[in-house]
């Protein structure tokens, strides 16, 4: 049995924190296999929305911002997929 393959991250997405800021806070690698890499993207997303609520309900704004940041790389990380299953 064999699986058909929708690509390849092409790691030219990245994360700056900021403004005007030169390094990326995160970049994704390229070679990664696409789906592998929107599974992934989904369970952080799946993450980020529990620190959320649990942020919201105990008052903890680390834990909201701990989500932001999870929710930040699934975005880069599913950005980066998509860019490599449109090649």
């Amino acid at each position: 049995m064999t699986t058909q393959s929708n690509g390849f991250t092409v790691g030219k997405t990245k994360l700056y924190q900021g403004e005007q800021q030169t390094q990326p806070l995160f970049c994704i690698e390229p070679g990664i296999p696409c789906e592998h890499a929107r599974a992934q993207a989904s369970e952080l997303m799946g993450y980020a929305q529990e620190l959320t609520i649990s942020g919201l309900v105990d008052e903890n704004p680390k834990l909201v911002w701990a989500a932001y940041y999870l929710g930040a790389l699934a975005k880069t990380l599913m950005d980066d997929a998509e860019a490599g299953m449109a090649n």
